[in-house]
């Protein structure tokens, strides 16, 4: 099936396709077909190795014949299935079929019972879907060490640059550039570490999750132990007991964890658009770019805007994901399907906002006159540390003093020096208050 990205409704397909056509390996309907084969395939060979006696003469030299029906999966496989479907209505009873015709094909048709036995079809989708998600999530841990690579390289590079702080938007003691990126780093890393522990779960028992088909057909195979073998050796880990579907704890645990890290990054991007608004940083352009259709002489900060909002959308379908997917009426409904098939979705606007920042990040341009003079203009920020060294010396309400003083009052350094000048402390005091400067006063960051 062709696409024209001109005519595609979602952004994701179409404006912003050839960022995101990386994950429809994983997450396109051909991918979850593809996935569902796999599981289909490599379960019919586990039960070959279990001693089930119709299954005693199969030939495991011929298991490399069948992987290579997923190892070559391609479009036109990807249609023969859809095709069957059109008569099925059911998309994975179109896979087994599909498997059938194969395995008659191939000369093993006398098995081909065994494809899907005693299965549901969650079996196969709740194994499929933590598949793609596992294998896809290699590329997202490269993506998100190549994020935290730049920005510790941004650390490095303005980690000698002091800037003045503000908090609650007001001048606030002064601090280094390169620590405030670090902040950011630190935080991702830490909830990577805890989206690392999270297991890809599946669920594998049947109609209703308690081998009911399984055991009446081979009541002396412990199934539970199958599956578990079964699922551990597909790289999951088996979620047991369960209903006809896998209670997807896990799976909201790792949505959950993905917004936390992508509402750590829109943090980040909000900050950097504030310090290009403040004049902070000047970008880089290339020739011929726009800035503003209006404005000519504007350079806005799209990349970090673009960034921001895609990750609000990502989020936005991580939360609902994470809040839906629990929860199923009774042993099994439907409503979780529809959900699951967008997981591609949320991964698509992050990548979008991951790659929008390290564009933004390559523009920017430390502009130090703006950030001296800032300092400068706001020299009353090292009060906080002229009040600390008084009260060290013991001077009596220095604090108060202090407040007296600077509230509501425009001050100058030539003001600060002068109040230095007439405490009534001794001068090696006044001269050690006298070496604080907004440009010196940033504290132990090492």
């Amino acid at each position: 099936m062709n696409k024209n990205s001109i005519n595609a409704i979602s952004p994701i397909d179409g404006r912003y396709s050839t960022q995101t056509d990386c994950l429809s390996e994983f997450f396109s309907e051909k991918a979850l077909i593809k996935f569902r084969l796999k599981v289909e395939v490599e379960y019919f060979i586990k039960l070959t190795e279990i001693g089930i006696n119709q299954l005693s003469d199969w030939n495991k030299k011929n298991n490399p014949t069948l992987r290579n029906i997923y190892d070559n999966f391609n479009d036109s496989h990807a249609n023969e299935i859809k095709k069957i479907e059109k008569t099925t209505n059911h998309d994975v009873k179109a896979v087994e079929y599909f498997l059938k015709n194969k395995f008659k094909s191939l000369g093993f048709e006398k098995y081909s019972e065994f494809i899907h036995f005693g299965l549901t079809s969650q079996d196969i989708n709740n194994t499929a879907i933590p598949l793609s998600l596992k294998e896809y999530f290699n590329s997202y841990y490269d993506l998100l060490e190549n994020l935290l690579k730049h920005l510790k390289d941004k650390s490095v590079e303005y980690k000698d640059v002091t800037i003045l702080a503000r908090t609650h938007g007001q001048p606030a003691s002064p601090t280094k550039l390169g620590k405030e990126f670090n902040v950011f780093i630190v935080r991702v890393e830490e909830q990577l570490k805890y989206l690392k522990k999270i297991p890809f779960s599946a669920k594998f028992g049947g109609a209703t999750g308690n081998f009911n088909a399984h055991h009446i057909a081979y009541p002396e195979i412990d199934w539970k132990k199958f599956a578990e073998s079964f699922v551990k050796n597909m790289g999951l880990s088996l979620s047991f007991p369960t209903t006809q579907i896998e209670h997807y704890d896990n799976l909201a645990a790792i949505f959950d964890n993905i917004k936390r890290i992508n509402s750590i990054i829109i943090d980040f991007n909000q900050d950097m658009w504030l310090y290009i608004s403040m004049d902070y940083f000047k970008q880089k352009i290339k020739k011929g770019e726009i800035g503003s259709s209006a404005m000519p002489h504007k350079v806005n900060p799209i990349d970090f805007e673009n960034a921001e909002g895609n990750l609000g959308l990502a989020n936005a379908i991580f939360h609902y994901m994470s809040s839906k997917l629990p929860i199923s009426r009774l042993q099994r409904d439907l409503s979780d399907s529809t959900v699951v098939r967008n997981i591609g979705v949320p991964l698509g606007h992050s990548l979008l906002s991951y790659k929008s920042i390290l564009k933004g990040l390559k523009k920017l341009i430390p502009n130090d006159i703006v950030i001296e003079k800032d300092l400068e203009d706001n020299y009353v920020v090292i009060m906080e540390g002229i009040q600390t060294i008084l009260r060290k010396y013991k001077y009596k309400n220095a604090y108060e003093e202090i407040k007296e003083f600077t509230r509501g009052r425009e001050l100058t350094k030539k003001n600060i020096l002068d109040f230095i000048n007439n405490l009534s402390v001794k001068e090696e005091i006044k001269d050690e208050l006298k070496q604080i400067t907004p440009t010196n006063y940033y504290g132990n960051i090492l």
